[in-house]
Protein backbone atom coordinates (compact mmCIF):
# COMPACT_ATOMS: atom_id res chain seq x y z
CA UNK A 1 0.00 0.00 0.00
CA UNK A 2 1.41 3.43 -1.09
CA UNK A 3 2.04 6.38 1.39
CA UNK A 4 -0.68 8.39 -1.14
CA UNK A 5 -3.16 5.41 -1.03
CA UNK A 6 -3.23 4.53 2.03
CA UNK A 7 -4.22 8.57 3.46
CA UNK A 8 -6.45 8.61 0.42
CA UNK A 9 -8.43 5.46 1.94
CA UNK A 10 -8.85 6.15 4.94
CA UNK A 11 -9.72 9.76 4.63
CA UNK A 12 -12.36 7.74 1.92
CA UNK A 13 -13.27 5.18 4.31
CA UNK A 14 -14.02 7.92 7.07
CA UNK A 15 -16.09 9.90 4.66
CA UNK A 16 -17.51 7.01 3.87
CA UNK A 17 -18.73 6.12 7.50
CA UNK A 18 -19.54 9.55 8.38
CA UNK A 19 -21.76 10.69 5.74
CA UNK A 20 -24.56 7.88 6.36
CA UNK A 21 -25.09 9.61 9.55
CA UNK A 22 -25.22 13.15 8.52
CA UNK A 23 -27.71 12.07 5.98
CA UNK A 24 -30.20 10.60 8.30
CA UNK A 25 -29.57 13.51 11.25
CA UNK A 26 -30.50 15.69 8.20
CA UNK A 27 -33.57 13.71 7.36
CA UNK A 28 -35.37 11.97 10.55
CA UNK A 29 -35.11 14.79 12.78
CA UNK A 30 -37.71 16.05 9.59
CA UNK A 31 -39.76 13.14 10.12
CA UNK A 32 -39.90 13.30 14.01
CA UNK A 33 -40.80 16.60 13.73
CA UNK A 34 -43.78 15.83 11.34
CA UNK A 35 -44.93 12.63 13.08
CA UNK A 36 -45.12 14.79 16.47
CA UNK A 37 -47.12 17.58 14.34
CA UNK A 38 -49.42 15.14 13.63
CA UNK A 39 -50.24 13.40 17.00
CA UNK A 40 -51.00 16.75 18.65
CA UNK A 41 -53.25 18.01 15.34
CA UNK A 42 -55.46 15.01 15.30
CA UNK A 43 -55.11 13.72 19.09
CA UNK A 44 -53.50 10.25 17.90
CA UNK A 45 -50.88 8.34 19.86
CA UNK A 46 -49.50 6.42 17.36
CA UNK A 47 -48.06 9.36 15.58
CA UNK A 48 -46.35 10.66 19.03
CA UNK A 49 -45.07 6.59 19.65
CA UNK A 50 -43.69 6.82 15.98
CA UNK A 51 -42.01 10.54 16.96
CA UNK A 52 -40.63 9.09 20.15
CA UNK A 53 -39.22 6.08 18.83
CA UNK A 54 -37.56 8.10 15.85
CA UNK A 55 -35.85 10.24 18.67
CA UNK A 56 -34.38 7.20 20.25
CA UNK A 57 -32.97 5.96 17.12
CA UNK A 58 -31.90 9.01 16.57
CA UNK A 59 -30.40 9.70 19.78
CA UNK A 60 -28.31 7.08 18.98
CA UNK A 61 -27.20 7.89 15.11
CA UNK A 62 -26.01 11.54 16.44
CA UNK A 63 -24.51 10.44 18.91
CA UNK A 64 -22.06 8.09 16.52
CA UNK A 65 -21.96 10.60 14.00
CA UNK A 66 -20.60 13.02 16.16
CA UNK A 67 -17.98 10.49 17.35
CA UNK A 68 -16.94 9.83 13.52
CA UNK A 69 -17.18 13.76 12.61
CA UNK A 70 -14.97 14.16 15.23
CA UNK A 71 -12.47 11.77 13.60
CA UNK A 72 -13.16 13.38 10.23
CA UNK A 73 -11.46 17.07 11.96
CA UNK A 74 -8.85 15.44 13.13
CA UNK A 75 -7.61 13.61 10.43
CA UNK A 76 -7.60 17.07 8.25
CA UNK A 77 -5.50 18.09 10.16
CA UNK A 78 -2.69 15.23 10.67
CA UNK A 79 -3.43 13.59 7.25
CA UNK A 80 -3.49 16.52 5.18
CA UNK A 81 -1.73 19.38 6.40
CA UNK A 82 -0.64 21.42 3.39
CA UNK A 83 -4.26 21.24 2.50
CA UNK A 84 -4.86 22.65 5.66
CA UNK A 85 -2.50 25.37 4.96
CA UNK A 86 -4.45 26.78 1.82
CA UNK A 87 -7.95 25.79 2.84
CA UNK A 88 -7.35 26.86 6.97
CA UNK A 89 -7.58 30.58 6.69
CA UNK A 90 -10.14 30.52 4.06
CA UNK A 91 -13.05 27.89 4.70
CA UNK A 92 -12.60 28.79 8.42
CA UNK A 93 -16.05 30.31 8.68
CA UNK A 94 -18.24 27.51 7.38
CA UNK A 95 -16.37 25.28 9.42
CA UNK A 96 -16.66 27.66 12.70
CA UNK A 97 -20.69 28.00 11.55
CA UNK A 98 -21.15 24.21 11.28
CA UNK A 99 -19.27 24.21 14.80
CA UNK A 100 -22.36 26.34 16.28
CA UNK A 101 -24.68 24.52 14.47
CA UNK A 102 -23.71 21.18 15.74
CA UNK A 103 -23.68 22.62 19.65
CA UNK A 104 -27.21 24.20 18.67
CA UNK A 105 -28.46 20.87 17.68
CA UNK A 106 -27.03 19.33 20.78
CA UNK A 107 -28.82 21.17 23.19
CA UNK A 108 -31.99 21.28 21.38
CA UNK A 109 -31.82 17.27 21.62
CA UNK A 110 -31.04 16.97 24.87
CA UNK A 111 -34.16 19.03 25.27
CA UNK A 112 -35.74 16.96 22.91
CA UNK A 113 -34.89 13.32 24.11
CA UNK A 114 -35.78 13.91 27.84
CA UNK A 115 -38.75 16.77 27.78
CA UNK A 116 -41.24 14.07 26.40
CA UNK A 117 -42.71 14.10 29.66
CA UNK A 118 -41.41 17.26 31.53
CA UNK A 119 -42.31 19.83 28.92
CA UNK A 120 -45.87 20.76 27.66
CA UNK A 121 -46.34 18.89 24.31
CA UNK A 122 -46.27 22.48 22.35
CA UNK A 123 -43.02 23.38 23.82
CA UNK A 124 -41.67 19.53 23.26
CA UNK A 125 -42.77 19.77 19.55
CA UNK A 126 -41.45 23.37 19.53
CA UNK A 127 -37.71 21.85 20.39
CA UNK A 128 -37.69 19.86 17.30
CA UNK A 129 -37.81 22.56 15.37
CA UNK A 130 -34.18 23.83 16.16
CA UNK A 131 -32.87 20.47 15.03
CA UNK A 132 -34.40 20.11 12.14
CA UNK A 133 -33.14 23.82 10.95
CA UNK A 134 -29.75 23.29 12.68
CA UNK A 135 -28.76 19.59 11.28
CA UNK A 136 -29.64 20.76 7.59
CA UNK A 137 -27.49 24.10 8.23
CA UNK A 138 -24.49 21.92 9.87
CA UNK A 139 -24.53 19.90 6.35
CA UNK A 140 -24.84 22.72 4.28
CA UNK A 141 -22.05 24.66 6.14
CA UNK A 142 -19.61 21.55 5.72
CA UNK A 143 -20.35 21.03 1.80
CA UNK A 144 -19.67 24.56 1.11
CA UNK A 145 -16.37 23.71 2.34
CA UNK A 146 -16.15 20.87 0.00
CA UNK A 147 -17.93 22.80 -3.22
CA UNK A 148 -14.78 25.05 -2.71
CA UNK A 149 -12.40 22.60 -3.11
CA UNK A 150 -14.50 22.12 -6.55
CA UNK A 151 -14.32 25.71 -7.54
CA UNK A 152 -11.82 27.60 -5.40
CA UNK A 153 -12.55 31.32 -4.61
CA UNK A 154 -11.97 33.92 -2.63
CA UNK A 155 -8.65 34.32 -1.76
CA UNK A 156 -5.63 35.14 -3.90
CA UNK A 157 -2.22 33.04 -3.65
CA UNK A 158 1.19 35.44 -3.62
CA UNK A 159 4.62 33.49 -3.10
CA UNK A 160 2.93 30.45 -1.53
CA UNK A 161 1.10 32.12 0.84
CA UNK A 162 -2.65 32.64 1.22
CA UNK A 163 -3.82 36.57 0.99
CA UNK A 164 -6.50 38.85 0.43
CA UNK A 165 -9.32 36.03 2.04
CA UNK A 166 -12.57 37.06 1.87
CA UNK A 167 -14.20 34.10 3.46
CA UNK A 168 -18.10 34.90 2.22
CA UNK A 169 -17.00 34.69 -1.31
CA UNK A 170 -15.54 30.99 -0.37
CA UNK A 171 -18.75 29.95 1.20
CA UNK A 172 -20.44 31.07 -1.44
CA UNK A 173 -18.02 29.62 -4.45
CA UNK A 174 -19.72 28.94 -7.61
CA UNK A 175 -20.53 25.09 -6.43
CA UNK A 176 -21.93 26.03 -3.45
CA UNK A 177 -25.75 26.73 -4.74
CA UNK A 178 -26.12 23.51 -6.97
CA UNK A 179 -23.72 21.01 -4.81
CA UNK A 180 -25.62 21.95 -1.39
CA UNK A 181 -28.88 21.32 -3.27
CA UNK A 182 -28.36 18.28 -3.75
CA UNK A 183 -27.05 17.04 -1.07
CA UNK A 184 -29.77 17.94 0.95
CA UNK A 185 -32.43 16.62 -1.41
CA UNK A 186 -30.23 13.67 -1.14
CA UNK A 187 -30.24 13.51 2.56
CA UNK A 188 -34.36 14.02 3.08
CA UNK A 189 -34.75 11.46 0.31
CA UNK A 190 -31.97 8.68 1.45
CA UNK A 191 -34.02 9.09 4.63
CA UNK A 192 -37.57 8.59 3.64
CA UNK A 193 -36.69 5.41 1.42
CA UNK A 194 -34.57 4.34 4.74
CA UNK A 195 -37.12 4.48 6.91
CA UNK A 196 -40.09 2.87 4.27
CA UNK A 197 -37.62 0.33 4.18
CA UNK A 198 -37.83 -0.69 7.90
CA UNK A 199 -41.74 -0.28 7.94
CA UNK A 200 -41.70 -2.46 4.25
CA UNK A 201 -40.21 -5.12 6.36
CA UNK A 202 -42.69 -4.90 9.07
CA UNK A 203 -45.70 -5.02 6.88
CA UNK A 204 -43.86 -8.14 5.13
CA UNK A 205 -43.89 -10.13 8.74
CA UNK A 206 -47.45 -9.38 8.69
CA UNK A 207 -47.71 -6.34 10.75
CA UNK A 208 -50.56 -4.67 9.33
CA UNK A 209 -51.64 -2.48 11.95
CA UNK A 210 -51.38 0.90 12.16
CA UNK A 211 -48.07 2.28 13.30
CA UNK A 212 -46.39 0.48 10.55
CA UNK A 213 -49.06 2.08 7.88
CA UNK A 214 -48.57 5.85 9.14
CA UNK A 215 -44.51 5.25 9.36
CA UNK A 216 -44.78 4.58 5.72
CA UNK A 217 -47.29 6.61 4.20
CA UNK A 218 -44.99 9.40 5.94
CA UNK A 219 -41.82 8.37 4.63
CA UNK A 220 -43.30 8.05 1.41
CA UNK A 221 -44.61 10.92 1.34
CA UNK A 222 -41.27 12.96 1.80
CA UNK A 223 -39.85 10.40 -0.47
CA UNK A 224 -42.15 11.78 -3.20
CA UNK A 225 -40.67 15.12 -2.80
CA UNK A 226 -37.80 13.85 -3.05
CA UNK A 227 -37.44 11.60 -6.10
CA UNK A 228 -38.48 14.05 -8.56
CA UNK A 229 -36.16 16.59 -7.24
CA UNK A 230 -33.03 14.10 -7.30
CA UNK A 231 -32.37 13.98 -11.26
CA UNK A 232 -33.75 17.81 -11.35
CA UNK A 233 -30.60 18.61 -8.94
CA UNK A 234 -28.69 16.32 -10.00
CA UNK A 235 -29.05 17.32 -13.85
CA UNK A 236 -28.04 21.19 -12.46
CA UNK A 237 -24.61 19.90 -10.93
CA UNK A 238 -23.97 18.23 -13.79
CA UNK A 239 -24.14 21.05 -16.19
CA UNK A 240 -22.02 23.48 -13.61
CA UNK A 241 -19.36 20.06 -13.77
CA UNK A 242 -20.16 20.48 -17.65
CA UNK A 243 -18.63 24.09 -17.93
CA UNK A 244 -16.15 24.19 -14.46
CA UNK A 245 -14.70 20.71 -14.42
CA UNK A 246 -15.02 19.59 -17.80
CA UNK A 247 -12.21 17.07 -17.12
CA UNK A 248 -14.50 15.02 -14.42
CA UNK A 249 -17.58 15.30 -17.04
CA UNK A 250 -15.68 13.50 -19.42
CA UNK A 251 -14.24 10.77 -16.87
CA UNK A 252 -18.55 10.53 -15.28
CA UNK A 253 -19.55 10.30 -19.43
CA UNK A 254 -16.07 7.80 -20.18
CA UNK A 255 -15.55 10.34 -23.14
CA UNK A 256 -12.10 9.64 -24.03
CA UNK A 257 -11.88 12.08 -26.92
CA UNK A 258 -13.26 14.87 -27.69
CA UNK A 259 -16.78 15.06 -30.09
CA UNK A 260 -18.59 17.38 -31.76
CA UNK A 261 -22.05 15.86 -31.01
CA UNK A 262 -20.79 13.68 -28.18
CA UNK A 263 -22.49 10.52 -27.80
CA UNK A 264 -24.46 9.47 -24.21
CA UNK A 265 -23.07 6.12 -23.18
CA UNK A 266 -25.08 4.44 -20.64
CA UNK A 267 -23.01 1.80 -18.71
CA UNK A 268 -20.48 -0.27 -19.89
CA UNK A 269 -16.97 -0.41 -18.93
CA UNK A 270 -14.25 2.06 -19.77
CA UNK A 271 -11.12 0.99 -21.47
CA UNK A 272 -8.63 3.61 -21.24
CA UNK A 273 -6.04 1.98 -22.99
CA UNK A 274 -7.80 1.63 -26.31
CA UNK A 275 -9.98 4.66 -25.46
CA UNK A 276 -13.33 3.01 -25.70
CA UNK A 277 -15.90 1.97 -23.38
CA UNK A 278 -17.31 -1.76 -24.10
CA UNK A 279 -20.60 -3.09 -23.67
CA UNK A 280 -22.37 0.51 -23.51
CA UNK A 281 -26.07 1.49 -24.82
CA UNK A 282 -24.89 4.47 -26.61
CA UNK A 283 -26.96 7.33 -28.15
CA UNK A 284 -25.66 9.64 -30.52
CA UNK A 285 -25.60 13.31 -29.65
CA UNK A 286 -27.31 12.52 -26.51
CA UNK A 287 -24.55 13.82 -24.19
CA UNK A 288 -24.23 17.20 -25.96
CA UNK A 289 -28.29 17.53 -26.33
CA UNK A 290 -28.19 17.07 -22.36
CA UNK A 291 -25.25 19.44 -21.44
CA UNK A 292 -26.40 21.97 -23.87
CA UNK A 293 -29.84 21.85 -25.55
CA UNK A 294 -27.61 21.53 -28.92
CA UNK A 295 -26.89 18.03 -30.45
CA UNK A 296 -23.89 19.51 -32.25
CA UNK A 297 -22.73 21.07 -29.59
CA UNK A 298 -18.42 19.90 -28.31
CA UNK A 299 -17.44 18.73 -25.84
CA UNK A 300 -13.92 17.93 -24.64
CA UNK A 301 -12.75 14.49 -24.14
CA UNK A 302 -10.32 13.47 -22.09
CA UNK A 303 -7.29 13.53 -24.60
CA UNK A 304 -7.34 17.42 -24.18
CA UNK A 305 -6.27 17.11 -20.80
CA UNK A 306 -2.55 16.37 -19.79
CA UNK A 307 -2.28 12.73 -19.05
CA UNK A 308 -1.21 13.63 -15.57
CA UNK A 309 -5.00 15.74 -15.01
CA UNK A 310 -7.25 13.20 -15.80
CA UNK A 311 -9.43 11.32 -13.45
CA UNK A 312 -9.61 7.84 -13.32
CA UNK A 313 -12.61 7.13 -16.04
CA UNK A 314 -13.23 3.52 -14.63
CA UNK A 315 -14.01 4.36 -11.36
CA UNK A 316 -16.21 7.89 -11.73
CA UNK A 317 -18.44 6.62 -14.53
CA UNK A 318 -19.33 3.54 -13.15
CA UNK A 319 -20.37 5.53 -9.79
CA UNK A 320 -21.86 7.97 -11.65
CA UNK A 321 -24.15 5.30 -14.00
CA UNK A 322 -24.73 3.83 -10.28
CA UNK A 323 -26.55 6.77 -8.60
CA UNK A 324 -28.47 7.43 -11.85
CA UNK A 325 -29.34 4.38 -12.05
CA UNK A 326 -30.50 4.30 -8.86
CA UNK A 327 -32.48 8.00 -8.54
CA UNK A 328 -34.30 6.53 -11.91
CA UNK A 329 -35.62 3.12 -10.09
CA UNK A 330 -36.51 5.07 -7.02
CA UNK A 331 -38.74 7.64 -8.51
CA UNK A 332 -40.11 4.54 -10.51
CA UNK A 333 -40.75 2.61 -6.81
CA UNK A 334 -42.63 6.38 -6.32
CA UNK A 335 -44.96 6.66 -9.14
CA UNK A 336 -45.88 2.78 -8.56
CA UNK A 337 -46.97 3.85 -4.78
CA UNK A 338 -48.83 6.35 -6.50
CA UNK A 339 -50.02 4.60 -9.05
CA UNK A 340 -51.57 2.12 -6.37
CA UNK A 341 -53.21 4.76 -4.62
CA UNK A 342 -54.98 5.77 -7.35
CA UNK A 343 -56.07 2.31 -7.94
CA UNK A 344 -57.58 2.64 -4.54
CA UNK A 345 -59.13 6.01 -4.63
CA UNK A 346 -60.36 4.78 -8.29
CA UNK A 347 -62.05 1.85 -6.34
CA UNK A 348 -60.94 -0.31 -8.81
CA UNK A 349 -58.14 -2.01 -6.15
CA UNK A 350 -60.13 -4.01 -3.28
CA UNK A 351 -57.43 -5.17 -1.33
CA UNK A 352 -56.00 -1.42 0.36
CA UNK A 353 -52.90 -3.42 1.88
CA UNK A 354 -50.02 -2.44 0.33
CA UNK A 355 -48.75 -5.02 -2.42
CA UNK A 356 -46.45 -7.64 -1.43
CA UNK A 357 -43.79 -6.49 -4.67
CA UNK A 358 -44.24 -2.82 -3.98
CA UNK A 359 -43.26 -3.69 -0.03
CA UNK A 360 -40.10 -5.38 -1.50
CA UNK A 361 -39.03 -3.21 -3.47
CA UNK A 362 -38.86 -0.79 -0.50
CA UNK A 363 -37.09 -2.94 1.02
CA UNK A 364 -34.63 -2.23 -1.50
CA UNK A 365 -34.96 0.54 -2.17
CA UNK A 366 -33.80 1.46 1.40
CA UNK A 367 -30.26 0.63 1.22
CA UNK A 368 -30.19 1.45 -2.82
CA UNK A 369 -30.32 4.94 -1.91
CA UNK A 370 -27.47 5.51 0.38
CA UNK A 371 -25.19 2.62 -2.18
CA UNK A 372 -26.33 5.96 -4.59
CA UNK A 373 -25.43 8.76 -2.14
CA UNK A 374 -21.50 6.28 -1.55
CA UNK A 375 -21.60 6.80 -5.41
CA UNK A 376 -22.61 10.42 -5.90
CA UNK A 377 -19.64 11.75 -3.13
CA UNK A 378 -16.87 8.86 -5.24
CA UNK A 379 -17.83 10.80 -8.42
CA UNK A 380 -17.12 14.19 -6.29
CA UNK A 381 -13.84 13.19 -5.20
CA UNK A 382 -12.17 10.68 -7.48
CA UNK A 383 -13.74 13.10 -10.50
CA UNK A 384 -11.64 15.56 -8.88
CA UNK A 385 -8.20 14.25 -8.67
CA UNK A 386 -5.46 14.50 -9.26
CA UNK A 387 -6.56 17.80 -7.50
CA UNK A 388 -7.57 18.25 -3.48
CA UNK A 389 -8.03 22.16 -4.30
CA UNK A 390 -9.00 22.20 -8.02
CA UNK A 391 -6.35 23.47 -10.30
CA UNK A 392 -4.30 24.85 -7.46
CA UNK A 393 -3.19 21.94 -4.76
CA UNK A 394 -2.43 18.19 -5.80
CA UNK A 395 -3.50 15.52 -3.31
CA UNK A 396 -0.12 14.04 -3.89
CA UNK A 397 1.05 17.10 -2.71
CA UNK A 398 -0.96 17.85 0.47
CA UNK A 399 -0.22 14.64 2.13
CA UNK A 400 1.63 14.26 5.22
CA UNK A 401 4.84 13.09 5.16
CA UNK A 402 4.67 11.16 8.18
CA UNK A 403 5.06 7.59 7.93
CA UNK A 404 2.59 4.58 9.31
CA UNK A 405 -0.91 5.40 7.48
CA UNK A 406 -0.97 1.68 6.53
CA UNK A 407 -0.98 1.23 10.48
CA UNK A 408 -3.57 3.96 11.45
CA UNK A 409 -5.89 2.62 8.08
CA UNK A 410 -6.57 -0.31 9.64
CA UNK A 411 -6.76 0.78 13.37
CA UNK A 412 -9.32 3.26 12.13
CA UNK A 413 -11.18 0.60 10.19
CA UNK A 414 -11.03 -1.14 13.08
CA UNK A 415 -12.73 1.21 15.30
CA UNK A 416 -15.53 1.82 12.40
CA UNK A 417 -16.24 -1.76 12.73
CA UNK A 418 -16.95 -1.22 16.41
CA UNK A 419 -19.26 1.82 15.91
CA UNK A 420 -21.03 0.07 13.09
CA UNK A 421 -21.52 -3.10 14.97
CA UNK A 422 -22.42 -1.70 18.23
CA UNK A 423 -24.88 1.38 16.29
CA UNK A 424 -26.74 -1.67 14.76
CA UNK A 425 -27.13 -3.47 17.62
CA UNK A 426 -28.38 -0.48 20.11
CA UNK A 427 -30.89 0.21 16.59
CA UNK A 428 -32.00 -4.03 16.63
CA UNK A 429 -32.58 -3.63 20.27
CA UNK A 430 -35.06 -0.48 20.08
CA UNK A 431 -36.93 -1.95 17.41
CA UNK A 432 -37.42 -4.86 19.28
CA UNK A 433 -38.79 -2.65 21.95
CA UNK A 434 -40.78 -1.08 19.35
CA UNK A 435 -42.61 -3.86 19.00
CA UNK A 436 -43.48 -4.50 21.95
CA UNK A 437 -44.84 -0.33 22.48
CA UNK A 438 -47.40 -1.06 20.14
CA UNK A 439 -48.81 -3.71 21.48
CA UNK A 440 -52.33 -2.31 23.69
CA UNK A 441 -52.19 1.07 21.25
CA UNK A 442 -55.34 2.78 22.16
CA UNK A 443 -57.07 4.42 18.90
CA UNK A 444 -57.59 8.38 20.10
CA UNK A 445 -61.35 7.79 21.48
CA UNK A 446 -61.54 10.08 24.11
CA UNK A 447 -60.85 13.86 23.19
CA UNK A 448 -60.69 14.36 26.76
CA UNK A 449 -57.35 13.13 27.22
CA UNK A 450 -53.81 13.62 26.28
CA UNK A 451 -52.94 11.35 23.27
CA UNK A 452 -49.31 10.90 25.69
CA UNK A 453 -51.48 9.87 28.52
CA UNK A 454 -52.50 6.75 25.87
CA UNK A 455 -48.95 6.11 24.85
CA UNK A 456 -48.63 2.53 26.57
CA UNK A 457 -45.68 2.36 29.47
CA UNK A 458 -43.28 0.45 27.20
CA UNK A 459 -42.79 3.80 25.13
CA UNK A 460 -41.20 5.88 27.54
CA UNK A 461 -37.66 6.78 27.69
Amino acid sequence: MSHLFAGRAQMGTSLAFHIIFAVLGVGLPLLMCLAEWMGLRRGDPTWLLLARRWSKAFGVLFAVGAVSGTILSFELGLLWPVFMKYAGPVVGLPFSAEGFAFFLEAIFVGLYLYGWDRLSPRAHWLCSLPIVVSGAASAWFVVTANAWMNSPAGFQISHGKVINVDPLAAMFNPSTPTETIHFLVSAYTATAFGVAAVYAVGLLRGRHDAYHRKALMLALALATIGAPLMPVTGDLSARFVAEHQPAKLAAMEALFHTERGAALRIGGWPDPANGTVRYAITIPHGLSLLIAFDSTTTVRGLDSFPADQRPEARVVHAAFDLMVGIGFALLAVVSWYWLWLWRIHRRTERNRRFPQRLLQALVLAGPATFVAIEAGWTVTEVGRQPWVIYGIVRTADAITTQPGLGVTFMVFNGIYLVLATMTTWLLLRLAQQGRKATVGLEAPSDRGTSPRSRLPASASP
